[in-house]
């Protein structure tokens, strides 16, 4: 009998130690979190200011910790405008309402036999759909109710999604996700989870910005994908109350700039879930990991011949992020040719080498830093990253500023 107390008292001896050292290791984190500063960018004085939300987030009505009017009071302390809510099978989710200031926008996760696809923006009634249906029937179920279908995370090593000819069809695409960056973190516990929960601690926001560290292979999928057709890029909250729904909301927001959706949105809840839903679906709405700065003002600028000046704009440019018409809505092609330039046009105060511009596929970032060369037909991806506080003392760069993709066509002869 004394051999099995020894025992078991060396095994509680064990796990505490472990279980101090794990403390000590994120105090260790918690201390210069306290120090990080934020925003990395500050804002320019006067910039108008774009409708801000939160798209793919969980409530009671599935996995989340919080009820919808909770994630309603959690989005308006961050300072958000809207919630795409997308709980899991929720195939009849409330009307559009908005709750404590917050408009709540109806939307579903969708659960195939194949991964998880995200659903907004629906005109009609979902139907025959269900869960574990095949994903091409959830695909043509979404379009078929007039909504955007989005491949939810679609490379996490948890719920991928696995069917090809599926994946080319669905408009949407969850490029950065927080839920697949916490998991990425749980994959890593002592290089990534222990800093981020120990940053935590001593300052949520940042303990959350410590989480995102892209990976390849959501990049290279999406790019993949991209030249087959047009694609839409969004950032996920994908948030379930842990991190928080407000440290999460704070940390990154999908914007709708003023050419799209002018602030403030209207008062009738559907019609302004629809504007956000449509916004959201055109491809020109951007994402932000907001603690590094305020997105407001940002735009690319396409410079081409002055014989292809599109009418209504001034020669030799063309914006490419907000082409507004005049009956509210905005057209869906977002092109250049090769042979164009892209201009970036950074938004705020940003010290020097503070932010860089990120290019992807079919282009080239020219000696200036702030323009992309445009080099053959396909896809290119232009980002803005910045230079945020990092684990410990010091910087890591940190995807800020995420636009959906330009697609490139050919020039036609003689041009």
């Amino acid at each position: 009998m004394s051999r099995v107390r020894t025992a078991l008292t060396k095994v509680l001896r064990a796990v505490v130690g472990f279980l101090l050292l794990l403390v000590g290791i994120a105090g260790f984190f918690a201390l210069p979190a306290s120090f990080a500063s934020y925003p990395v960018v500050p804002p320019k004085e006067g910039a108008p200011r774009w409708v801000r939300g939160a798209y793919h987030v969980h409530t009671t009505r599935s996995d989340g910790r919080g009820s919808p009017q909770e994630v309603a009071r959690a989005a308006k302390e961050a300072g958000l405008d809207f919630v795409v809510l997308t709980d899991h099978n929720d195939f009849k989710p409330p009307a559009p309402a908005w709750v404590d200031g917050v408009l709540l926008v109806p939307g579903v996760e969708i659960s195939t036999s194949s991964g998880h696809l995200a659903a907004f923006g629906m005109e009609r009634p979902l139907e025959g759909v269900r869960q574990w249906m095949p994903p091409g029937d959830a695909v043509k179920a979404v379009a078929a109710a007039g909504g955007t279908a989005v491949l939810a995370h679609p490379v996490q090593k948890r719920n991928p999604w696995t069917d090809d000819a599926s994946a080319r069809e669905a408009p949407g695409f969850e490029l950065y996700s927080a839920d697949t960056f916490f998991r990425q973190a749980v994959s890593n516990p002592v290089s990534r989870l222990l800093p981020a929960v120990g940053a935590y601690l001593g300052n949520p926001g940042h303990g959350v910005m410590l989480l995102v560290t892209p990976e390849p292979e959501p990049a290279a999928r999406f790019m993949e994908l991209s030249r087959a057709h047009p694609r839409i890029a969004l950032c996920a909250h994908d948030a379930h109350g842990l991190p928080s729904y407000e440290a999460v909301f704070e940390s990154m927001a999908m914007y709708l700039p003023p050419e799209l959706v002018p602030a403030p949105l209207p008062k009738d809840a559907a019609e302004a879930a629809a504007r956000v839903t449509k916004a959201l679906g055109s491809g020109r709405a951007l994402c932000a990991f907001r603690a590094l700065g305020e997105p407001e003002g940002f735009a690319l600028s396409v410079v081409a011949p002055a014989d292809e000046a599109m009418a209504g704009v001034a020669p030799d440019h063309r914006d490419t992020s907000a082409d507004a018409v005049p009956d509210g809505t905005v057209p869906e092609r977002r092109e250049a040719k090769v042979g164009d330039v892209l201009e970036v046009r950074l938004p705020g105060n940003p010290e020097e080498g503070s932010v860089r511009v990120q290019v992807w596929g079919d282009g080239k970032l020219r000696p200036d830093g702030r323009s992309v060369e445009l080099t053959g037909p396909g896809v290119v991806q232009v980002e803005v990253w910045a230079r945020a506080p990092g684990r410990f003392f010091g910087t890591e760069w940190r995807p800020w500023i995420v636009p959906s993709p330009v697609r490139v066509v050919p020039r036609g002869p003689g041009i």
